[in-house]
């Protein structure tokens, strides 16, 4: 929660009518999410990095980033996790991400309430309770087609494929790289991005529309 301030995020956290957003705090919330990874691996074949508990205090101590917790509403559970990493307050981009939906709560509103009230966050300028930014980006590894389709479903559009950009941990869904080139399979990622002025011309509109369903 150190980095909350920073990154205007109440600590009552940041609410649509199925989410809420909240500070990510490791003794509320790694018991869940470590235990969801080791019932689920496949959640995280994709991911470029293992995740551990010293990785998890990383993202928290990360000056550029904030890590936040997705409570389902309807049940008043953990659902998953979303944040920002890769943030620059000089020239105001940022990148949406760890976006993790447990398997109970996918193919449901939870991702895209997640993701489109953070957007919203992001882009109402400060006098409104936003941040302000002028660019927010998505990277995801080109085999993950469910979380391209989710990005796009908020307003993302595809900049470009970033080839060999991770060496994926073992056991991640990626492509062998050649003799004397390390171990590890290697990702390509997928770079989608989105930006003020979409926000302005239609991007907001786009996004309160999927905020207000119920489903």
């Amino acid at each position: 929660m150190a980095n909350s301030a920073k990154f205007s995020i109440p600590e009552s956290g940041l609410e649509s009518l199925r989410v809420k957003l909240t500070p990510y705090l490791s003794l509320t919330h790694n018991g869940e999410f470590f235990a969801q990874l080791a019932t689920h691996p496949d959640l995280s074949r994709l991911l470029p990095v293992h995740f551990t508990p010293t990785f998890i205090q990383q993202l928290l101590d990360d000056p550029n980033g904030i890590l936040l917790a997705v409570i389902d509403k309807t049940s008043g559970r953990f659902a998953g996790t979303i944040g920002l990493f890769y943030t620059s307050f000089q020239h105001l981009t940022t990148e949406i991400g760890p976006v993790i939906c447990f398997p109970e709560f996918q193919r449901t509103y939870v991702t895209s309430h997640a993701i489109g009230t953070l957007l919203r966050h992001c882009f109402e300028i400060p006098k409104d309770g936003g941040m302000g930014f002028r660019r927010v980006q998505w990277t995801t590894n080109s085999l993950n087609t469910a979380s391209i389709k989710a990005a796009e479903r908020m307003g993302l559009k595809v900049e470009a494929t970033l080839r060999w950009s991770f060496v994926l941990p073992a056991g991640g869904d990626g492509k062998e790289a050649g003799e004397g080139r390390g171990e590890g399979p290697g990702r390509d990622s997928v770079l989608l991005a989105t930006y003020w002025d979409e926000w302005e011309d239609g991007g907001r509109q786009r996004v309160a529309a999927i905020l207000d369903r119920m489903n």
